[in-house]
């Protein structure tokens, strides 16, 4: 704090008294370098017999990176996504601390290594929740096709890397095997082959009914949407379900709307089929409209189910970060770095739905301990 005077000498004669103060206040950091040095004590007895005082736990070594040099690694790293050579720069420039890509990647390393049991806590944390959202994602691991895999809840985020995209990823990750919630996803085929409910995203919809007015001038699609919209609307106002006879009425609706479509974009004519296996080939609005009829309970849960959202928006929120480091780092450079980002970045997430910083994380992470409601 700065208390700044009145210059007297400026003001008109006669007597003043203070009344108060004007307050104004300029924020700004201060980064320095901080180095603690331990001098443990040697002391000698008459026998030439020497004793040492021991140094703090973790101090090992006559010169070594504290706990929050690493922590802010692991964050620009794998939470802000900044690639090894920016970070070595940034500690260099600003911190004047010599720091190598390979002192970044152990960091990286270490706190995956902290976090070796949480990989199970929060699958069992998931596989127990009502509902869950599902959604995947490709990556490039040092030039090969990959794909990114996440579940997630309001509370947990779970991410993993796998060479497979379907069941066999999901097998491998071991939630949905076992599984028996609402699973909230896109509609990709292989979720529907695990046996729990299902709620479909109508974000998803929403945007492929507005394709359908655009691109292919389908007048039912632009009214469903409307529909779907106005539905979304009641369901929040309603305090996030509707009454027996509102969902009644909207889904009448929902029929009416789709019975009508039928005649904009009716079924492929199945005289000219050109072979005898097969399905024949079907219009994307033709599609978007079986689907709408073939999973309307999916497409509707979110009226009569409290818990079931209108989008899967959290999976996709969860998951739209690994598209931006897809972005700026174009892939993994192994394996083993994706999985230290898939653990890391699932650690993180966690905390962060429940009220804690990356920050915050990361450095009880590195101190040895972690947030309450892992234990």
């Amino acid at each position: 704090m700065k208390v700044i005077k009145v210059d007297r000498s400026k003001l008109p004669s006669g007597e003043y008294k203070e009344v108060g103060y004007d307050l104004r206040q300029v924020f700004d950091i201060d980064i320095l370098r901080v180095v603690t040095e331990y001098q443990a004590q040697v002391l000698e007895d008459k026998k030439g017999r020497r004793f040492t005082a021991l140094f703090p736990k973790g101090v090992t070594k006559a010169v070594q990176y504290g706990t929050s040099i690493k922590a802010h690694s692991v964050y620009m790293s794998q939470f802000q996504l900044v690639p090894y050579d920016r970070i070595r720069d940034y500690f260099s420039d600003q911190l004047k601390i010599p720091l190598s890509t390979g002192s970044i990647f152990n960091f990286n390393k270490e706190a995956f290594g902290f976090l070796e049991g949480f990989d199970n806590l929060v699958i069992d944390k998931l596989n127990g929740s009502e509902l869950l959202h599902a959604d995947e994602t490709g990556i490039n691991i040092n030039g090969d096709r990959h794909w990114l895999h996440s579940a997630s809840n309001h509370l947990w985020t779970y991410f993993f890397p796998h060479e497979k995209r379907g069941t066999e990823a999901m097998n491998a990750i071991g939630i949905l095997p076992t599984f028996g919630g609402i699973l909230c996803h896109d509609h990709w085929k292989p979720y529907y082959k695990y046996d729990c409910t299902h709620a479909l995203c109508n974000a998803h919809h929403v945007r492929e009914l507005t394709r359908a007015w655009e691109q292919d001038g389908q007048h039912w699609a632009k009214r469903l949407r409307k529909l779907l919209e106005k539905i979304n609307r009641a369901v929040n106002d309603a305090g996030g379900k509707l009454s027996t006879s509102e969902s009644k009425k909207y889904r009448q609706k929902y029929r009416e709307i789709l019975k009508e479509a039928e005649k904009e974009s009716p079924p492929p004519d199945e005289t000219r089929r050109k072979s005898q296996r097969g399905r024949v080939k079907r219009t994307k609005s033709r599609n978007l409209l079986e689907r709408l009829q073939n999973f309307e309970e999916d497409v509707l849960r979110f009226m009569d189910n409290e818990i079931v959202p209108f989008t899967n928006n959290l999976g996709e929120n969860d998951i739209r970060m690994t598209k931006v480091q897809q972005k700026i780092s174009g892939c993994f450079r192994s394996k083993e770095g994706a999985h230290f980002f898939c653990r890391i970045r699932s650690y993180i997430s966690s905390c962060r739905k429940q009220d804690i910083s990356s920050t915050s994380a990361l450095n009880l992470l590195f101190k040895g301990t972690m947030p309450v409601f892992v234990n």
